[in-house]
């Protein structure tokens, strides 16, 4: 009885094996695209969205808005240069940051 199963068993081995076929192999990656599909859509996208309405709303900021710094710091912007902002938080105290340091624009909807 035992030899039986063991010769089945060995033939099974000694058989040769069949070409998969390049379907079988596409479905085995199929749910590592889907999970990458549904990264994008959730993460990825998303967070493109986000820069982009940062990138415009810093390239929109002029003289007199009222802005928050990332830091947490508030004051009005004084003067605009080409990569930064000099920005007034008390009397007679001007401050000059970089534009990426703002993180938004007071009374702006986010």
């Amino acid at each position: 009885m035992f030899s039986i199963a063991f010769a089945q068993d060995a033939a099974a081995q000694t058989a040769p094996q069949q070409g998969g076929g390049g379907f079988n192999s596409l479905l085995g990656f199929l749910p590592i695209i889907l999970i990458f599909v549904v990264l994008y859509f959730l993460m990825i996208m998303p967070q493109q969205r986000r820069q982009k309405k940062h990138k415009q709303m810093l390239g929109a900021l002029k003289r007199g808005d009222r802005v928050v710094t990332s830091s947490g710091i508030h004051g009005i912007i004084t003067t605009v240069r080409e990569g930064t902002f000099l920005v007034k938080i008390a009397d007679n105290t001007e401050i000059e940051l970089d534009k990426g340091s703002v993180s938004y624009k007071v009374g702006a909807q986010q």
